[in-house]
Parts: C-alpha cells; sequence; structure tokens
C-alpha cells in the first residue's frame, strides 16, 4: 500500500459519496488520516468513515451544513483535535441548480453561493490560519467553468468559476507559507448527480476526445491524491480539468 502521505491529516468536505468519498478513501489508501463531512447522509459518511478504518486509518465524519456560515470553521477544528492536525483540505461539497436565468429565485442563487463559494472561501480561512508549510488546499470546480455547452448553467458556471479565482489568488497569498493552492475541474463524471445513463448523457459522451464512457470517482480522485502528495511540491495556482477531453 502507497504511503505517500503517511502522517498526513485531511479534510474532504462532502466525503459520503460520489467524487469526495473516492477522494477519501484514495487519500486514506495513501496514507493519510482523514475527516469527512455531510450534511445528511450519516450512514453513507459512517460507510467511508469504516472502510478507512479497515485499512489502518483513523477517520471520523463530522456533520457540517455548509449553508451555516460556521460550519467549515467548526468542521476544521473538529479535525484538529481528533485528528492532530490538518495538512490537506478538499473542497469538494457542492449544489447544481440548473434552468433559465429568469427562472432562478433569489433562494436559489444564495444556496449556491452559500454552498459552492461561501463555503470553501471559509473553510480556506480557516484551514489557512491552521496549517504549516507543505499544506495543500484543492478546491473541486467544473468543467463547465470554462464553457457551458447548454441554456440553463448560468448560475452553477459562475459559482464554479469563482473558485478558480479565488484559488489563483491564494496560491499568491497561501504560497508565503509554503501552501499550495489548487482546482480540480472534473467534466462527466458517473456519480448521483450526473449519472451515466442521465438525461444529458448521451450529448456529453458526443463531446469528448476520449469517447465511450464517463470519467469514474477513482479518476478525479488519482488527480486530487496526486496534488496532494511530494510530486506536486511545486504545483500551485494551477487549474487541471479531467473531462475525457470534452473541452477539446
Amino acid at each position: 500500500m502507497s504511503s505517500a502521505l503517511e502522517g498526513k491529516i485531511a479534510l474532504v468536505t462532502g466525503g459520503s459519496r460520489g467524487i469526495g468519498a473516492a477522494i477519501a478513501k484514495q487519500l486514506a489508501r495513501d496514507g493519510a488520516n482523514v475527516a469527512i463531512t455531510y450534511t445528511s447522509a450519516k450512514d453513507k459518511a459512517d460507510e467511508v468513515v469504516k472502510e478507512m478504518e479497515a485499512i489502518g486509518r483513523r477517520a471520523i465524519a463530522i456533520r457540517a451544513d455548509n449553508l451555516a456560515a460556521e460550519a467549515m470553521d467548526l468542521a476544521v477544528n473538529e479535525t484538529i483535535a481528533k485528528l492532530g492536525g490538518l495538512d490537506i483540505l478538499v473542497n469538494n461539497a457542492g449544489i447544481l441548480h440548473t434552468g433559465p436565468i429568469e427562472d432562478f429565485t433569489l433562494e436559489d442563487f444564495e444556496q449556491t453561493i452559500a454552498i459552492n463559494v461561501r463555503a470553501p472561501f471559509l473553510a480556506c480561512r480557516a484551514a489557512g490560519r491552521q496549517m504549516q508549510a507543505g499544506g495543500r488546499i484543492i478546491s473541486i470546480g467544473s468543467n463547465l467553468a470554462d464553457r457551458a455547452p447548454r441554456p440553463g448553467l448560468s448560475l452553477y458556471s459562475m459559482s464554479k468559476a469563482a473558485l478558480v479565482g479565488m484559488s489563483k489568488a491564494l496560491a499568491r497569498e497561501l504560497g508565503q507559507k509554503g501552501i499550495t493552492v489548487n482546482v480540480v475541474q472534473p467534466g462527466s463524471t458517473d456519480t448521483e448527480m450526473n449519472p451515466a445513463d442521465g438525461a444529458f448523457a448521451d450529448n456529453q459522451r458526443a463531446r469528448m476526445a476520449l469517447p465511450g464512457r464517463f470519467a469514474t470517482p477513482e479518476d478525479v480522485a488519482g488527480l486530487v491524491a496526486w496534488l496532494a502528495g511530494p510530486g506536486a511540491a511545486s504545483v500551485t495556482g494551477s487549474v487541471y480539468t479531467i473531462d475525457r477531453g470534452s473541452n477539446a
């Protein structure tokens, strides 16, 4: 079993399912002790924790409502208190609202910004106060930040584009402390949010330079784990798109 992250402590937001769960388990396989956050799926979060504990890692699940402004401060503090520090932060939790702009409500806007932008910002703020040199911050964005292939994506694309601007600026700021900050932008990935047999799946596959299938959560997790590890020590302020060439 790889030990590239042996002794490291990671926090993965939204780690109870999909891409977040795959990231948490990959970091654990690479040697990290891992905290995950969840909103309501406690049973799924507990399953992920048990899988990580089964390979000898320390792991905890933290209930955190990303709509609450204090949630990320509390999650970071609990991770440090129970696992002994924080070396890796993965901002993964997110929400997707789609539709014509004229149909969006103010509640839709505020919820999207709270979960997709404010929560990662506050998590980065809390982590930046605690992390030492060698720390890693990785935010999960979307290839839809670069290009919207169909109508109805204005709110979601805006929120994911905000992660890029924030991360590039934080890379400059936190680099003074030896902390790297990067973004991973998945494209069509087979999850509950965007299943490979969903209504738009055929159109998504048709745009891929590597046709035939969606990416898997494990594909994304592998890239995140590399960015979290020693091989990416000189990588910061960068955006990695993993979408099987959908933007090619």
